[in-house]
């Protein structure tokens, strides 16, 4: 048994399923369901599996941090809130700037305080709007030097001023732990530093980005410390099978039993 919320995302396993089958494979195990954009999906459908959904893609396009786009965001966010009521999702995710195939749309090399402010002020109209739908944004973190390259502001501890500058209960940090381990380290100090300020956290194994106990994270001394912590949000599996994807899902859960 596991006293944690766990989360599984439908788009990384059982990857020779429509994602409709995913969903009720996921549901089946006792998982909740989390995908990413839901623009792209037939959302009544999804709905009708019964199964539990955790979190999803909370805009379409625009990055956060750019004065010419961030409206976009906060467009594309309200968008997003209307698409997640149909599937009761609590949760949806940002990113600081805008991916294409992973990639940063318009890539920078270097941050600058025109895109803290822009961010700052983008998260605050979000805000916003999640408090009057009764849904939480999650900036998640992510790493620019093997997935994601060309995004700013990307490592948690950008996430986490960011969120913290906001100071908006309907903001939060999607602390996603494969790609912090990749950029920064130290994963038990910093879910304590990020404490309060996340909304949900994500997990996969480094190097391959697949299911706890294929790398070099030892996922149960970071649940140790989410206890002692207290967290009592969602802790959702983004990674990739390494082999079968039932298998992978009971290494998750046995990482966070």
């Amino acid at each position: 048994m596991t006293d944690f919320d766990l989360a599984v995302c439908a788009e990384m396993v059982f990857r020779d399923l429509p994602i409709l089958e995913r969903v009720r494979r996921i549901d089946e195990l006792g998982f909740a369901v989390e995908i990413w954009s839901w623009d792209d999906k037939d959302l009544a459908a999804l709905a009708g599996t019964g199964a539990r959904f955790s979190s999803m893609t909370g805009y379409l396009q625009g990055d956060l941090i750019d004065p010419l786009s961030a409206d976009e965001v906060v467009r594309t966010a309200e968008l997003s809130i209307k698409a997640a009521e149909t599937l009761g999702v609590p949760r949806l995710n940002l990113h600081t700037a805008e991916l294409v195939d992973g990639r940063a749309a318009r890539p920078r090399q270097r941050a600058t305080g025109q895109m803290w402010l822009t961010a700052q002020r983008s998260l605050e109209r979000i805000g916003e709007l999640g408090a009057a739908a009764g849904v939480t944004f999650c900036v998640e973190n992510l790493n620019s030097i093997v997935d994601h390259p060309g995004v700013p502001l990307a490592r948690a501890k950008d996430t986490l001023a960011l969120v913290e500058g906001v100071g908006h209960p309907n903001v939060t940090m999607m602390l996603d732990l494969y790609h912090a381990q990749i950029g920064e380290g130290n994963l038990v100090e910093l879910v304590r530093r990020c404490g309060a300020a996340i909304g949900e956290i994500q997990v996969a194994d480094v190097p391959g980005r697949c299911e706890p106990g294929t790398g070099e994270i030892h996922y149960p001394a970071i649940a140790k410390a989410l206890r002692e912590m207290g967290y009592a949000g969602p802790i959702g599996l983004e990674a990739w099978a390494s082999g079968d994807s039932e298998a992978a899902l009971e290494a998750f859960r046995a990482a966070f039993s």
